[in-house]
């Protein structure tokens, strides 16, 4: 876990205003973290201690708009603008347990929105990459994680579609937009054993959260409950167009 989370000594712009946290983090904030995990997380069933761990101190309030920040730690997600979301918390986890993920893993992100997704899988993985398609949250996004020195984190603006051009595959992605169809570009970019979870189905109405998991040329999937996502855009909504 990085100094910069575990002791929250940082100063964020976000959302145009400056917030600074320091050592002596607020009280209730903590309380309001710790609480979260217990109720929210532990309680439905998710046990992997690292990721409880990373839930416990990436601090969520600092990836909401400053209206929101109140409701950061509540049971539900909350709008980022761009007619985007920051997940709930305990689809947040439960994606990341579903990855099965370990210290050396390579872990790419399709959608990196507020950017607290990828600063829990930074927590935890070896290396994480990020794409953001909207340029106003990518911008808010890679501040955020720069000021929490992240440096395990590389984000980019782009359409996630078609992956992170690289010549080593990754061993997990997370698809955090539903789409209607398993990109086959990403498929191509994970290894042999790798898995990726994703929202699959209708992009306008309730889809599955699935776990792929790629064997040889093939794959399996695992449906693991049922989730509405906002819809992923650029190609794959640009296809049925």
């Amino acid at each position: 876990m990085k100094a910069a989370l575990t002791n929250l000594l940082v100063t964020v712009l976000l959302w145009n205003t400056a917030v600074t946290a320091d050592t002596t983090e607020p009280r209730e904030t903590r309380q309001a973290r710790l609480e979260m995990v217990r109720e929210q997380i532990e309680k439905r069933g998710i046990t992997d201690p690292r990721v409880l761990k990373a839930m416990r101190v990436v601090p969520r309030h600092l990836f909401v708009p400053p209206a929101l920040r109140s409701k950061a730690y509540s049971d539900r997600p909350l709008a980022i603008g761009e007619g985007q979301t920051i997940s709930q918390p305990y689809i947040v986890a439960l994606m990341t347990e579903s990855l099965s993920l370990r210290p050396a893993s390579r872990v790419l992100e399709i959608g990196t929105g507020s950017g607290y997704q990828a600063a829990i899988l930074a927590s935890m993985a070896g290396e994480v990459y990020t794409i953001e398609i909207k340029q106003r949250l990518y911008q808010q996004a890679d501040r955020t994680l720069r000021a929490l020195e992240l440096n395990n984190i590389k984000t980019r603006l782009g359409d996630g579609y078609y992956g992170w051009d690289s010549q080593e595959r990754f061993d997990a992605i997370m698809i955090t937009a539903a789409v209607d169809h398993i990109p086959p570009p990403l498929l191509r970019q994970l290894k042999d054993g790798g898995r990726l979870v994703l929202p699959l189905g209708n992009p306008f109405s309730y889809q599955n959260l699935v776990l792929v998991t790629k064997s040889d040329q093939d794959f399996k999937v695992k449906q693991i409950t049922g989730v509405l996502f906002v819809p992923m855009t650029g190609y794959a909504l640009d296809r049925k167009r």
